[in-house]
């Protein structure tokens, strides 16, 4: 009994080490990440795009914004087909170090009026590198998670590298605020560039608590039967060519409201509303602290009540708030348009996002898990958050300053996910190592 005991007790130490890697590494890629959109909104149209009408310099800033998601499925491709054949952790390391690389190197960027279009083309190269890193971070942080979890409680521990997301937000706009108030020529001329600089120290954070992490039991069980794909990106979308396909609809609300409510409201606020850039930066701020304690509250709510029901409760409150949003936002009350981007985040983004790493995870099986998680999860950041504030931008230009157009763009992706989860089937009761039927036969063929 005290061996069962101590063998329980360095079970749920491990669990500790790996949602504590999963959770640190996720929050710098991600303060990587929203550096950038918060770049793009407020600083990147003036220094890259000097010379263009500001519509069209917003629209290329947004654009370049966009390239990120677009790069984001190739590195969801590769370190998923690597993630399937080498392991998890090996591509966390290797992620967290291009992701950092890139966005340091941002920081050090000369603009336009230093070296003209070179400018702009090595910011669209760098913006490309940032996108394969945190296509691959993904897949590698939430399995790890998830498949070292206690049944029962995956929707729990899987929602902890998902907090990487508010807290890279919260990190990155904290850090950002009290640059952004200094005086404009000095913010545009160095100010900007210092929490760019500063993620190489983040770096190092995080690769020391990565490298200190196992691989999971379930794929240590796939790499002992010697049953790892060869091809996991051809065998996984031949084997689950529906679930890769319901798992991009049901993040397409997730995903594009949330760049909508993080990025395109910091240019709403500033240029449509006239109001100043701390205003939108203090309500994303007190959203994303919020969003540390609601991201794991939803996945815990997942386990008990299933991933489903949680994740249509917020598909279907983002369709249905997405008006009341803008019209909270046009009063340019401060403390209106901090709750609009506070309920928009935590009532209906974190119920999709707190269970979705244990709901893909578990749509499939073990040996083509890392690619067909990565591929349904990264494709669908292209038609849903990477181009989202550009459409927005375009709406409100063709609707002369209104934002119905966009509040419709908004309620119609909320459409689209709730669909998706509709005809999703529910996972979360279901053994994460079993072999699942889509699979059968592949593995065993492949021993013999």
């Amino acid at each position: 009994m005290e061996r069962a005991g101590g063998n329980q007790e360095g079970e749920t130490q491990s669990i500790r080490q790996v949602i504590a890697a999963s959770f640190i590494g996720t929050t710098i890629e991600w303060y990587d990440f929203f550096l950038y959109g918060s770049a793009a909104a407020l600083v990147f149209p003036q220094l890259f795009f000097p010379y263009s009408d500001p519509l069209t310099a917003t629209l290329a800033s947004f654009g370049i914004f966009g390239v990120g998601f677009l790069a984001r499925p190739l590195g969801g491709l590769i370190f998923g087909h690597y993630g399937d054949r080498v392991g998890r952790q090996t591509m966390l390391v290797i992620s967290l170090m291009i992701m950092g690389i890139a966005t340091f190197v941002i920081g050090l960027l000369p603009t336009t009026y230093t070296i003209g279009i070179w400018a702009p083309i090595l910011l669209v190269v760098l913006r490309t590198i940032q996108g394969i890193g945190v296509g691959g971070e993904w897949g590698g942080a939430v399995l790890l998670a998830v498949e070292h979890s206690p049944e029962g409680r995956r929707g729990f521990y899987g929602s902890w590298p998902q907090m990487g997301v508010p807290a890279g937000l919260l990190l990155g706009n904290t850090v950002l605020l009290p640059f952004a108030t200094l005086p404009e020529a000095q913010f545009l001329s160095w100010g900007w560039r210092v929490p760019f600089l500063a993620s190489i120290i983040l770096i190092g954070v995080g690769l020391f608590v990565r490298l200190r992490i196992s691989e999971s039991r379930a794929f240590r069980q796939v790499q002992d039967s010697h049953t790892e794909s060869e091809m996991p990106l051809v065998e996984v979308v031949r084997s689950y060519p529906r679930n890769i396909l319901l798992a991009m609809g049901m993040r397409v609300a997730e995903n594009g409201t949330f760049y909508i409510i993080t990025v395109f409201v910091l240019d709403y606020v500033t240029k449509n509303l006239g109001l100043s850039r701390g205003i939108a930066l203090w309500g994303i701020v007190i959203a994303a602290a919020i969003s540390l304690l609601t991201t794991p509250a939803f996945g815990a709510l997942s386990d008990r009540f299933g991933r489903r029901p949680v994740y249509l409760f917020g598909a279907v409150f983002s369709l249905l708030f997405s008006f009341p949003f803008f019209l909270l936002l046009d009063t340019k009350a401060t403390v209106l348009i901090w709750l609009a981007i506070v309920v928009f985040l935590v009532v209906g983004h974190d119920p999709m996002y707190g269970p979705q790493a244990a709901y893909f995870s578990e749509l499939f099986g073990t040996r083509l898990r890392y690619s067909g998680a990565s591929i349904g999860y990264q494709l669908a950041s292209i038609v849903g958050g990477g181009i989202s504030p550009a459409i927005a931008t375009l709406l409100l230009a063709w609707a002369g300053g209104e934002p119905w157009l966009i509040a419709t763009y908004t309620a119609l992706m909320a459409v689209i996910t709730i669909v998706a989860t509709y005809l999703a089937s529910e996972t979360f009761e279901e053994d994460i190592a079993a072999e699942r039927p889509e699979e059968q036969g592949v593995a065993a063929g492949q021993t013999g």
